[in-house]
């Protein structure tokens, strides 16, 4: 299982609003797809998957502010839906 973590996003940005997810639970998604928009005070960014696979919980909603370094989703990345043996983050 791998975190989908709210990255650092500058110097006295503690928080983002979430704008829009991308995927849902369940859904699978690919290295680098962008999973879900949020915007501060200064940009709006996607953040993207670090890996192939299928989220399984999402701890946010559309709206809601989020502050930096919480856990946004958790991934699956041993299921890429892809055919056994195939890379993952290819």
């Amino acid at each position: 299982m791998v975190r989908i973590i709210l990255p650092e996003l500058g110097d006295g940005i503690v928080d983002a609003e979430i704008v829009r997810w991308h995927c849902r639970e369940g859904q699978s998604v690919k290295f680098d797809e962008d999973v879900v928009e949020l915007v501060t005070d200064k940009a709006v960014f996607n953040v993207p998957a670090d890996f192939s696979g299928r989220i399984m919980k999402i701890y946010y909603n559309e709206g809601q502010r989020v502050p930096v370094g919480s856990v946004l989703a958790d991934l699956d990345e041993n299921f890429s839906g892809a055919p056994e043996g195939a890379e993952r983050g290819v």
